[in-house]
């Protein structure tokens, strides 16, 4: 890569300058076919233009004799476009450390969770932390995520579980998402997540309050473009989380669920009833409900880190890949079940442990997770017209992203065409 890239980057907004790549994913599905699934281009060039991309194709097409375009980085590796983290808790603050050791000793996630441990501890952190507070942390965060080679995050609000907490989380969202040096947010109003103890035992009650008062005030403020649910044996039931999730529907909000991470209670059927961006989790779903997902194109997002910090056998991926649900996934990025802000960790093992193939895997935390959350038409491909984000890697190719490397392996990262992340 030529160096430094931020000068050619910053000579003006209308300049158009070139990326350059030996070899190009362009995740383009007018470029795939069967045996090319992720539209390689190979020695190609890049021409960015007020921070989308104007143009791609190969060196010899775009940078013809002549040409004044300059090109501004030089990719002796693989370029592809920006990660997409479809499913992140960022906003906490707080460690549980101590109950990851007891996890990892033989403890079990739910026995920890009824003794006050699990998401009632990160309340505790959230509950006691300014906006300020909850926003550097994810500000951080984000900027670790974005030397990971990712470009756009989901972020959950979840750990508040009251109104004014809740608030504050999503607040705490807004102000980091504020910030284009670093990768883009999209908001989730994590409504049901669990019980605060004030609540006692009375989950339909609190779902009821959810729905009545606190969904309405967080969506007129314009806080969240999403609500989700969590949906499962020790959670919320589809009784109570229907309610909610239908409120959010009625008022302009689009829909994501947690379902079936420890038991399949009929998660998967309402997220298809209710037309969900995705289903998350699916370690436990029947085939009835891998069929309901495929009729409404719900997609399913795979979470491979917090399966394997809980020891669980992986989800039926052959029979969602058979019934045609689009594949995604997530980091989970969460204090308790997936301590990590690594996507392509979550890649890694995705392919090891799931059985996806690499480009299952690129395109479900590029593509198909950008149109999970909306942002189709922003980004999550190279292609004229996408917003340029993009990722040059110091790997010679696409196979090597989703190996367990265990350290950044992203040279340059783009958003808008703006370098917010660049290595040494």
């Amino acid at each position: 890569m030529t160096a430094p890239p931020g000068a050619a980057l910053a000579e003006g907004p209308d300049r158009p300058f070139v990326v350059a790549a030996r070899r190009l994913v362009t995740c383009d599905p007018s470029r795939a076919s069967a045996a090319d699934p992720l539209g390689i281009v190979e020695d190609a060039a890049i021409v960015v233009r007020g921070g989308a991309i104007e143009a791609v194709g190969r060196r010899e097409e775009i940078l013809r004799p002549g040409s004044d375009l300059e090109v501004a980085i030089e990719a002796a590796g693989v370029v592809t476009p920006g990660l997409v983290d479809c499913h992140t808790h960022a906003p906490w603050v707080g460690s549980r450390d101590a109950e990851y050791a007891v996890r990892m000793a033989g403890g079990d996630y739910e026995a920890i969770a009824a003794a006050g441990g699990g998401i009632v501890a990160s309340m505790r952190a959230v509950r006691a932390a300014t906006t300020d507070e909850l926003a550097s942390a994810l500000r951080a965060r984000l900027g670790r995520m974005a030397a990971l080679g990712v470009t756009a995050v989901e972020a959950k609000s979840g750990y508040g579980l009251d109104e004014a907490a809740e608030r504050k989380q999503l607040e705490a969202v807004a102000e980091a998402g504020r910030d284009a040096r670093l990768p883009r947010v999209v908001p989730t109003y994590l409504a049901l997540h669990a019980l605060p103890p004030e609540a006692g035992a009375d989950r339909a009650a609190y779902a009821g309050a959810v729905a009545r008062s606190w969904l309405p005030a967080i969506a007129a403020a314009g806080l969240a473009r999403y609500v989700d649910a969590y949906i499962d044996r020790s959670a919320f039931s589809v009784d109570e989380a229907r309610p909610v999730l239908e409120r959010a529907r009625a008022l302009g909000l689009g829909v994501r669920v947690h379902v079936g991470q420890f038991a399949d209670v009929g998660g998967a059927e309402l997220a298809a009833a209710l037309g969900a961006a995705s289903a998350d989790h699916l370690e436990h779903v029947a085939p009835e409900g891998i069929a309901a997902l495929a009729r409404a194109g719900v997609a399913a997002a795979l979470l491979p880190v917090a399966s394997f910090t809980l020891r669980q056998e992986p989800p039926p991926v052959a029979a969602l890949r058979a019934a045609g649900v689009p594949l995604i996934v997530g980091s989970d990025a969460n204090p308790g079940t997936a301590p990590t802000e690594s996507l392509p960790l979550a890649l890694a093992l995705a392919v090891r442990l799931y059985g996806l193939t690499v480009a299952e895997a690129v395109l479900g935390a590029t593509r198909e997770a950008a149109r999970a959350l909306g942002l189709g038409g922003v980004c999550g491909a190279v292609r004229p017209g996408l917003r340029a984000d993009l990722v040059v890697w110091d790997l010679p190719h696409e196979n090597a992203i989703v190996q367990p490397w265990g350290a950044p392996r992203a040279r340059a990262v783009l958003r808008d065409g703006a370098l917010i992340a660049a290595a040494g």
